[in-house]
């Protein structure tokens, strides 16, 4: 009597489940993406609508337990805005904001922590742990990451045309970046997740903007990619259509223009920093659209606007 097992004949193509040939085509077109970014390092900026919402964070989260699953290193930096002003207003501290950034005296900055390092960057490191990675949360003071120096900004009398220095208190900028920690923790198979939160070298903690800490570390670890998420498409032209890749020479002549304005405009200017600081490439893209990150990365048509430096070359 033998024991070899008995096979049914195999069914035609016809008789398949479409959606499972879907599936097997939809991974058949990521292969060269899966090749191409073995190894490399994304880092993710997380915020927006997108951090209020438990499917969307569930859906990120599995899309970067993916990205480590495949062999690429994904770095997530998360922000918080949101978040710290409610907390300032349950407490009762009163904030408000200098060209879109919020001054910061020692009691804002210590809730700013309290939120940035404490709820914010846990939840996400049990959303991660929840999709079967395992994530290392720290902020930019731990090993030290981020060094930050005191951010100075000046504004213009419109009468008089004189500039004055304004005080945005415990408000930061990356000085110096040391990803040694970083290199570790991804070595070792964890996902960082980085709460904007720097310390000086004066003594002092202070509050970064989380575009600019990401775009960072994207330029100190060479990324393969920036990631902005944001709840914008990416960014549009003057009739609302998505412009999917774009050069700083494009930048500089759609913001002359007027086309680009508002708060599209720093995170270009971060992805603009870190694409000639030696990131491969950038991409501001729609967090709220469930693994908009995944249809940008594996699928030839993308999903966001790609910002690469001017004399780069090749594919998308």
């Amino acid at each position: 009597m033998t024991t070899e097992k008995l096979h049914a004949a195999p069914p035609s193509a016809a008789a398949l489940d479409p959606a499972m040939l879907a599936k097997a085509e939809t991974l058949t077109e990521a292969l060269p993406y899966l090749q191409r970014y073995a190894g490399r390092t994304f880092v993710v900026k997380y915020g927006g609508h997108a951090m209020g919402d438990p499917e969307l964070a569930r859906n990120f989260a599995e899309d970067v337990v993916l990205l480590k699953a495949v062999g690429i290193n994904p770095v997530v930096v998360h922000g918080g805005g949101p978040q710290i002003g409610a907390m300032l207003k349950k407490l009762g501290v009163e904030s408000h904001f200098i060209d879109g950034l919020r001054v910061t005296d020692k009691a804002t900055a210590e809730i700013a922590e309290m939120v940035l390092s404490g709820a914010i960057n846990k939840e996400l490191v049990g959303w991660i742990a929840a999709a079967g990675g395992k994530a290392l949360g720290i902020s930019g003071k731990d090993a030290g990451l981020v060094t930050a120096t005191k951010v100075e900004r000046t504004v213009k009398d419109p009468d008089s045309h004189i500039e004055s220095v304004i005080d945005l208190g415990f408000v930061g900028e990356p000085s110096h970046v040391d990803p040694m920690i970083l290199h570790t923790a991804s070595d070792a198979g964890l996902i960082p997740v980085i709460a904007p939160i720097g310390a000086g070298t004066d003594g002092h903690t202070y509050n970064i903007n989380a575009d600019t800490m990401a775009g960072a570390i994207a330029a100190s670890l060479k990324a393969a990619r920036l990631f902005l998420l944001t709840d914008v498409a990416g960014v549009l032209d003057k009739d609302k259509r998505l412009l999917t890749d774009l050069r700083p020479s494009d930048i500089a002549r759609l913001q002359a223009d007027g086309t680009i304005q508002g708060g599209m405009i720093p995170k270009l200017e971060t992805c603009v920093a870190a694409v000639e600081a030696g990131c491969e490439a950038a991409v501001v893209l729609d967090g709220r659209v469930p693994h908009a990150m995944l249809l940008e990365i594996f699928t030839s048509q993308g999903a966001g606007t790609l910002i690469r430096a001017e004399d780069a070359s090749g594919a998308r």
